[in-house]
């Protein structure tokens, strides 16, 4: 066994056993489909591992694969961990995972996070064995873009105003200060008043409240894939790093905010992290808007 960095040669042998990874849930896995974009240097450095199982390395016995991206100097975020059925339940995966750790630790890593669904029961006790901590839970709201959508309370874009919420939240401290980050997909990172200066600066920036906010969110990015119902085609999505308001009239006029700016967009659907706790779940729901059936876990390794 070896384990080593993936090459593009290995596509076929990583889409053999990962192709079918969520047939059970009726969805497909998306590793196949960015396989080439995902081992390809990008804007932050990465490595892919897999788990070669020949007896003399590189072969086409791949078992395993998995990825660590520095998010900044002192953030990592694993993501990807895949095993061939033939070689689960042999630790292949805690080694694995324990190889990624040492080389984000080697380059400044202070904390490693991965998302797991709430679900995903062996990934769970995967990341546990293997030195992540608990660490937040969030929801997916869904409002549908609607270009009548008017807010009842007054929209800003003050990025001052919306960091000076956020410090002071509890959603802050719920999310213990992550939202999405704005270079690699599905990853948590630090939100950065920065970040709401350059939203601002974008016009993705809605502040609810004129002389107090009482909310905010941006918008993260827009972004195309192929369309998860029967239909064919594409469809883009509008994807809003983080929202956090007080009460239910704040979250309704935020909603409506993403509501609107997503249909100027041109976004036929929306994606908004929001924390997970019982009121503000239901302030969505009373907003009228569609949520995930489950939260999402995000674990923490702590490299200090």
């Amino acid at each position: 066994m070896e384990i080593r960095p993936a090459r593009p040669e290995d596509y076929d042998a990583v889409a053999a056993f990962t192709r079918d990874t969520w047939a059970d849930r009726g969805g497909s896995d998306y590793i196949p489909d960015i396989y080439h974009d995902w081992i390809s240097p990008g804007e932050l450095a990465q490595a892919t591992l897999l788990v070669d199982m020949g007896e003399e390395t590189p072969s086409d016995d791949v078992a395993a694969i998995a990825q660590v991206v520095m998010l900044s100097e002192y953030e990592g975020w694993a993501q990807g961990m895949r095993v061939a059925p033939d070689y689960r339940e042999q630790g292949l995966a805690t080694r694995l995972s324990h190889a990624l750790l040492d080389w984000a630790r080697e380059r400044g890593a202070r904390r490693v996070r991965n998302m797991v669904y709430s679900w995903n029961v062996p990934s769970l006790a995967n990341a546990r064995t293997v030195g992540f901590d608990p660490g937040i839970e969030f929801r997916w709201a869904t409002p549908d873009p609607d270009a009548t959508a008017d807010p009842a309370a007054a929209i800003r874009d003050d990025a001052d105003a919306a960091w000076t919420y956020w410090t002071g939240s509890e959603a802050r401290t719920a999310l213990s200060g992550l939202a999405l980050d704005p270079v690699e997909t599905w990853a948590l990172s630090e939100l950065t008043r920065d970040r709401l200066h350059d939203a601002a600066a974008d016009d993705r920036l809605f502040v609810v409240g004129d002389d107090r906010a009482t909310g905010f969110t941006y918008r993260n990015r827009t972004y195309s894939r192929e369309r998860d119902d029967e239909g064919e085609g594409e469809e883009t999505w509008a994807e809003y790093a983080v929202a956090a308001w007080d009460g239910a009239s704040a979250c309704e006029s935020l909603l409506d905010a993403i509501r609107r700016d997503a249909a100027s967009v041109g976004a036929d659907r929306t994606r908004v992290l929001f924390p997970e706790r019982i009121d503000w779940v239901t302030d969505a729901a009373l907003a009228r808007s569609d949520l995930a059936e489950e939260p999402t876990f995000v674990m923490e390794a702590d490299l200090s």
